[in-house]
C-alpha cells in the first residue's frame, strides 16, 4: 500500500548515524542522499524511507509509531542494540510480544527526534 514515507529531522548528521546504524541492522542501506535528506531501502531499489533536514520537526502525536520488518529475531536484537548506542531512546527492548501473536517478536524505540520505531519479525523463530 505504501510506497515511501519520510520523516523530519532537525539534525541530519545526528539521524543518519542513528538510522544508518539501526535500519543496517534490518539489511537496509542509504540509496540516495543530498544535503537536506537521506533514503532508505533495499540495495540497488529505489528509498522506503526518508530522512529530511526540517529544523522544526516534531514527531507525530500519540498513537502513531512506524514498524520495520526484520529478517530475523537477532536482527530485532542489533535494531535495538544499535538505537542504544547511537542516540535512540530504549521504549521497549527486544522480546516476544504474545498479545500480538504467538511468533511476534519485537523491539520498540525512540529516534533523536522523537520518533516512535519498532523492528518485528512476526513468524517462528529459525532453529
Amino acid at each position: 500500500m505504501l510506497h515511501h514515507l519520510s520523516l523530519g529531522v532537525r539534525d541530519l548528521a545526528r539521524s543518519a548515524t542513528f538510522y544508518d546504524a539501526v535500519l543496517g541492522a534490518l539489511g537496509y542501506v542509504r540509496v540516495w542522499a543530498d544535503d537536506e535528506a537521506i533514503g532508505y531501502g533495499v540495495a540497488g531499489g529505489g528509498d522506503l524511507l526518508a530522512i529530511k533536514l526540517r529544523p522544526g520537526a516534531t514527531p507525530p502525536g500519540p498513537g502513531f509509531h512506524l514498524a520495520f520488518g526484520a529478517p530475523s529475531q537477532e536482527a530485532v536484537q542489533a535494531f535495538h542494540a544499535a538505537a542504544m548506542t547511537h542516540y535512540g531512546a530504549d521504549n521497549g527492548p527486544a522480546g516476544l510480544r504474545p498479545h500480538y501473536g504467538a511468533h511476534y517478536y519485537a523491539a520498540f524505540v525512540i529516534d533523536p527526534d522523537g520518533h516512535q520505531l519498532e523492528a518485528v519479525v512476526n513468524r517462528p523463530a529459525e532453529p
